[in-house]
This record gives structure tokens, C-alpha cells and sequence, in this order.
């Protein structure tokens, strides 16, 4: 016993070492079949994951049959198990590999129909519980390779050692029996040889005598699987295919060491990634068994079609022979069969062939179609309470008795929730016609009377904003009016939008007569203000010189202040007085002016600005629309920035530097030019030096001096240049 448990450890180093260095396929299944080999039990082969465990919870069965289907299902799921700790040592781990989700159908229909499933993704460290799953701790950057790799390797060795168990080809089947009593039935419709490597059942397998441990002590390399088990001709003939567990097998991948029979062969290896791998025919001499009728068919669980064993695949629905049953849904289309692309079931998206998940939903490749969610019926006095359910993770009111939620797919976590509370807390929404009042019962939940009555006053005021914005009434004013009147449209007179068109303006004329009323008495203004005329209140403001506001600023306060007039009175008080001051800053210091600009412009500071301005620029506006000519440019003008303004506008100079060149050279009083030849010589350059060389080129004739733009030059009869020059006196 110690001896093999020393030999199993080295055994499992090893083979730990192959999972998380680079090697291939076949020295890991090389390793993996040495470890499943080793003579012990499941207890003392196993140390992180619960193997013993596992094989008894899934197990079951009051037949030999029944517990090997059961087995059946812990190998398929250990499988799944197993690529997840693959995905994980690998150096090039998937985008997703933090999380696995509870609605992957992969996941439901595997690892999540077994006993002991999750706590295997525990052991990886998939210890954060989540709501849709399980993910790594946020702290945790990477897994621990070590221990993900020795747990895999059990995970790898306990499914072989139970696909040598279904196939009847393990050395020491006595192990599993002992542990799943229904193992030791004997089937009556099946032939079965007696084996030459059966012990007796009082001699334990690590005390016989025939198996030597130097057998076991290679100083290099791993175990062989011949070291541990006895010459047998036929074993190898009676190896099923390594995924279906069904047909035997057919061929051989030399490329990924994977024995598959023909249908899975075909597609495995149609993935373009593994289309160019070397593959091997299999004769196959497995001795004929007498199978009973009830196992030659297999009923589909989706479409519930009778098929043939030789059938991997329904042929209606074209789903596994394993997948589970789904909710009734329309008829999803066939996918094209092609290896560069695949279509997504649940959004439609074509994505490249070698690609897993969805690129826009993020659903497995294998993923079925979503159910289709049926129409939600109206709560009815002919439907039973108890059969509504609430789901805690998205609150949708599931009016099935099922133990899935019908939006989120997520197991039903209580059981038998009580009706009264499920209606209470989360009210069941009706979305029926709004505008035809339902009458209430006696049975009629508060929430959903109050929801209820909240939407039909919503649909109201929408009613009424489109009947506002057809009369040109905008949202405010009516939701202003509304408030006014105390949230009911009974106590103004009409509707909101004909008192807003009829009684708003008096209302304005009133709130400007208790702004000039304010500046006389500042404090508050009694009711029977309200009930004066704003007009005479206008003209008596404007006789003692108040401060006169428009309707609009009027309307805007009273949009501002809610409704509240002496508020808004208030409000629109303060706003002038801000207005009046951004004004003064500007430059104008006539308070009754800007008073006025404000009052005709309707409190806008820009129409108030373009009034006051207005007077300023009357006389450039006169001249500008006058007959008479311009008045020339007067150089000795104390104003230097009007003559530079005049010197840019008329002559188009290139800057504003160069008007003051010009008007600088003119009032120079040794240098007499004239405006025209100064403008042109400095359009042609910005150097002061240069520009008086220019106006002062001397005639070689008359010796005077004169502008360059007035000497011409004169050519010869040969057509060459002469020094003479010519001008005009």
C-alpha cells in the first residue's frame, strides 16, 4: 500500500508537470491513463477532488443499467470540467475565462445536472458567487496554475477511469461495485466473457502478489499503460468513441490523439482549425452484443422524435441526443453548414469560424435560441394566485408554475413563495388599453390601484400638452396654469389652454403693476392688488417714474416663481436690476433709457443693446445712405484711430500697422507727399526706409525730386536701357 501510494505521487507529478508545461496530447493522455491505472480506490487516489462522493450521489440506479446511464452523464460532465482547467493552465486563456454563467446550456445540461459540478469549479477558484454565476475573487489576477493543473488531472483520470468502467474494460471494476452496489448486476440481455484479470473478492488488489512493484519503478518517463495492465488482445477492439460513448471507434487523429467513431469524426474535425489533421482508419472487431428493442431508438427530448441508435443527431430538430428539453418556441431555421462562418441563434450575427462566443450578444457558439417570450396575460379571476411567482433576479412575474424564470432562464430559488406577498411587493403591471378606466374590485391591490391611477393622469397631461402645442401654448405655461388652479382643471374657468390664452395676460398686467408697486412699499402687497386693473397700474407707475416690465419678462418670473405672482414680481424686480447694471458696465449710464431699451425689447439684453446703440450710430447711418460724396481725409485729425479707420476702410491697406505707416509719413512735415503715393509705396512695403527711397527718386534731367510712380522710363532706338528719365511738372 505504501508503495503504490508513493509510486501514485510520482505518478501525479509528473503527469501535473505535462498539464502545465507545453507538450502534447498524447504524452497528457499517456500520463492521465498511468494515474487512472494505479490499483486503488477513489478515496485514497484521490486527494482534492471528491471522487467517491461524486460516483455515489451520481451513481444511482436500481439497475446496472440505470447507474451506468448515470455514470454515463458524470463522464460528460467531467469532460466539460476537464476543458474548463484546460482553458485555465493554458498560456493563452480565453477572453472569458473569470466567469461561467448559469445560463450556458452547456453548463445547465452537464456540470450543473451532476452532484459535487460546482464545487470542482470551487477548487479552480470560481469562489465568488454571483447572481448569473460564478466568477474568480476581483483581487485574484490569475489562477493558480498549479493547483488548477492537479485538479484537472483528477478530473482527467476519474472520467477515463469511468469510461473504462462504462466500456467494461477496467482492470479493477471491483473498486467502483463496492461503492455503487447496482454495478454488480449482471444484465440478462447482454453476453459477457468472464475476465482473466477478476481477483477474488477477499484478496485486496494492493496486497496480491502477482504485480511486482518494480514494474511500477521506471527512473525516466512515465508510466506505460502495458506496465499496468495485463496482455488483453481484445481491449482495444472494444474501445467506444472518446466523445458520444456510443459507437465504436472508427478512426484515429495521430494529430490530437482522439479515437472517434465516423459521425463524430466527421464533426470534430470539420472546426477549420483542426481540418488538416492527420487521421487513421480503425478496424473495429468488437464481438456483436444482443441488443433489446427498447435501446435500438432513442426518443428526442426537445421534439420528442423516435430515432435510431446510429442517430447522434435528431432528425427533426437536429439537437444532440443529450440535450435537454426547452420551452415551447417557433421553430428555429437550420444554420448552414459551413466552415468559415457561423450565424449566432440568438441575435442573427455572422461571426468568423474560429471564434467561440457571439461578437454582440456574447452567447456560446453552441447556444440554442433564447425562448421566446410569450405574451403576458391579463390577471383574471379564472387564473390561480399561487401559480404567479416573482424571480429575485430580475423581478419578472412568471405566470407559470415552472422552476425557471421565463425572462432569465434562472432556477427558482423559493420554492413555494406565498401569493399575498408575491402581489404586495412586486405588483403584476397591466399593460392594457389606457384610456377606458377599468372598475375597481374589492380585491384590488393598493400598489397597482395607485400605478394605475398614476398613468391615467400622465395620458391626461399629455392629452392636454398636444392640445397646447396645436394652440401654441408651450408645456410650462400649461403646467404652470395646472399648479395655479391646485392641480385640477375644474377650478379655472375652461380649459388649462384657453385660461392660459385668456386670463394669462391680465395676470402678466398685474404681476408688472406689483413691481412698480414694490419700489414705493416694500412690504408685501395684499390680495386686493390682484383684483386692479394692470393697465392703470401701468400708467400710474409710468407717471411716478417706476420701473415699467414688459409682459415677457412678466411671463418669464412667472414661469420661474411657479405661478406665485408676488413671487414673480419679485423675481423679475431682481433680473432688471441685473440687467440694468450688465448694461451700465457696457457704458451706458442713462438709467431711463436702459429702463425703456429693456421694457421695448421684452428684457433682452442684446435687443436692449441694439436700441441703445442705435442713436450712436444715426450720423454714420446718415451719411451712409446720403447722395453727397465722402469728405476727404483730414490727416491733422486730433482723433488718430478714426483717420486709421477711415485710411483701412477706403484704401484697403493690408493691416492695421500700415495705416499708422501712412498716417505717420503724411505728417511729417519735411517729407510733402501726397495721400496716393504714400498709400501705394506702402502697400508695397512695410520698410520705412525703403518707402522714402521710393517717394524720393531724383530725375537725372532736372535734378528734382519725385515720387517713384511719376518718372517713366524711356528707351532707345536699340532698344536698351538709357539713364534718362522724364516727368511731369
Amino acid at each position: 500500500m505504501a508503495m503504490l501510494s508513493e509510486q501514485l505521487e510520482k505518478v501525479r507529478s509528473q503527469a501535473e508537470k505535462c498539464l502545465f508545461t507545453p507538450g502534447s496530447a498524447q504524452e497528457i493522455r499517456t500520463a492521465v491513463s498511468s494515474m487512472a491505472m494505479v490499483p486503488l480506490p477513489p478515496s485514497a487516489k484521490y486527494l482534492y477532488i471528491a471522487a467517491e462522493a461524486m460516483v455515489i450521489e451520481n451513481g444511482s440506479g436500481s439497475s446496472r443499467k440505470e447507474a451506468m446511464s448515470s455514470l454515463q452523464k458524470l463522464s460528460t460532465a467531467l469532460n466539460i470540467l476537464e476543458k474548463y482547467g484546460s482553458n485555465l493552465t493554458s498560456p493563452n486563456r480565453p477572453k472569458y475565462w473569470r466567469t461561467v454563467k448559469h445560463n450556458n446550456p452547456v453548463f445547465r445540461a452537464t456540470v450543473d445536472a451532476i452532484h459535487g459540478g460546482r464545487a470542482v469549479l470551487c477548487l479552480y477558484g470560481y469562489t465568488n458567487q454571483q447572481p448569473d454565476g460564478l466568477s474568480f475573487p476581483d483581487e485574484i489576477t490569475k489562477p493558480d496554475i498549479a493547483k488548477v493543473a492537479a485538479v484537472t488531472l483528477e478530473v482527467m483520470s476519474l472520467r477515463m477511469e469511468l469510461d473504462m468502467l462504462i466500456k467494461e474494460v477496467h482492470p479493477h471494476a471491483e473498486f467502483f461495485e463496492r461503492i455503487v452496489p447496482s454495478l454488480a448486476q449482471k444484465n440478462d440481455d447482454e453476453v459477457t466473457t468472464d475476465s482473466p484479470l477478476e481477483s477474488p473478492s477477499n484478496e485486496r488488489p494492493w496486497e496480491r502478489q502477482s504485480l511486482t512493484l518494480g514494474s511500477f519503478s521506471q527512473p525516466k518517463g512515465l508510466l506505460s499503460l502495458s506496465s499496468l495492465t495485463p496482455a488483453k488482445p481484445t481491449a482495444v477492439s472494444l474501445e467506444n468513441c472518446c466523445i458520444c460513448g456510443i459507437f465504436p471507434v472508427a478512426s484515429h487523429c495521430t494529430t490530437c490523439a482522439q479515437r472517434l467513431c465516423s459521425e463524430c469524426d466527421q464533426l470534430y474535425h470539420s472546426h477549420p482549425g483542426r481540418a488538416m489533421h492527420s487521421r487513421v482508419q480503425v478496424a473495429s472487431s468488437r464481438p456483436s452484443k444482443t441488443i433489446s428493442a427498447s435501446l435500438a431508438t432513442w426518443q428526442c427530448s426537445y421534439c420528442t422524435t423516435v430515432n435510431t441508435m446510429k442517430q447522434v443527431l435528431c432528425e427533426t430538430c437536429e439537437r444532440p441526443r443529450l440535450a435537454t428539453g426547452a420551452p415551447s418556441m417557433q421553430e428555429e431555421p437550420q444554420q448552414p453548414s459551413t466552415i468559415t462562418e457561423w450565424q449566432c441563434k440568438s441575435c442573427t450575427v455572422v461571426n468568423a469560424g474560429s471564434s467561440i462566443l457571439c461578437e454582440v450578444c456574447e452567447r456560446p457558439r453552441l447556444a440554442t435560441r433564447p425562448p421566446v417570450t410569450p405574451s403576458r396575460p391579463n390577471p383574471s379571476t379564472t387564473e390561480p394566485l399561487n401559480s404567479q411567482w416573482i424571480c429575485q433576479f430580475c423581478t419578472y412575474a412568471n405566470h407559470t408554475p415552472s422552476s425557471r424564470c421565463e425572462m432569465c432562464d434562472l432556477a427558482r430559488s423559493d420554492p413555494a413563495p406565498s401569493p399575498s406577498k408575491i402581489l404586495s411587493s412586486f405588483p403584476v403591471k397591466d399593460f392594457t388599453s389606457l384610456p377606458v378606466k377599468p372598475k375597481l374590485t374589492a380585491t384590488e391591490d393598493p400598489d397597482i390601484k395607485r400605478q394605475r391611477l398614476m398613468r391615467e393622469e400622465g395620458l391626461k397631461l399629455i392629452q392636454m400638452i398636444r392640445e397646447g402645442e396645436m394652440k401654441g401654448v408651450s408645456p410650462e405655461e400649461l403646467y404652470t396654469s395646472l399648479r395655479v388652479s391646485g392641480g385640477s382643471s375644474s377650478s379655472i374657468s375652461g380649459t388649462p389652454c384657453d385660461w392660459v390664452i385668456t386670463e394669462l395676460p391680465h395676470r402678466l398686467d398685474e404681476i408688472c403693476a406689483m413691481a412698480a408697486s414694490f419700489q414705493h412699499t416694500p412690504k408685501p402687497l395684499h390680495s386686493t392688488l390682484f383684483n386692479c386693473a394692470g393697465e392703470d397700474g401701468g400708467l400710474e407707475a409710468q407717471k411716478s417714474g417706476a420701473v415699467q416690465l414688459s409682459r415677457a419678462e412678466a411671463k418669464q418670473a412667472w414661469l420661474t416663481a411657479g405661478g406665485d405672482a408676488e413671487k414673480a414680481a419679485r423675481q423679475a424686480l431682481r433680473n432688471r436690476r441685473a440687467k440694468v447694471k450688465e448694461l451700465a458696465s457696457l457704458g451706458f449710464n442713462d438709467s431711463a433709457a436702459v429702463e425703456e431699451a429693456l421694457r421695448q425689447s421684452g428684457g433682452d439684453v442684446k435687443g436692449a443693446l441694439v436700441l441703445l446703440q442705435r442713436p450712436l450710430l444715426e450720423a454714420f447711418h446718415k451719411r451712409m445712405w446720403s447722395d453727397e460724396n465722402e469728405p476727404p481725409i483730414d490727416i491733422n485729425n486730433p482723433d488718430k484711430q478714426r483717420v486709421c479707420r477711415r485710411l483701412l476702410a477706403v484704401y484697403d491697406l493690408p493691416s492695421w500697422g500700415r495705416c499708422e505707416l501712412v498716417l505717420s509719413l503724411l505728417r511729417d512735415p519735411a517729407a510733402p507727399y501726397t495721400l496716393e503715393d504714400v498709400v501705394q509705396a506702402v502697400r508695397e512695403s512695410h520698410d520705412r526706409d525703403f518707402i522714402r527711397r521710393v517717394l524720393a527718386k531724383e530725375c537725372p534731367i532736372c535734378l528734382s525730386v519725385f515720387p517713384h510712380s511719376k518718372v517713366q522710363c524711356i528707351l532707345t532706338l536699340s532698344n536698351s536701357h538709357t539713364r534718362t528719365h522724364t516727368h511731369t511738372h
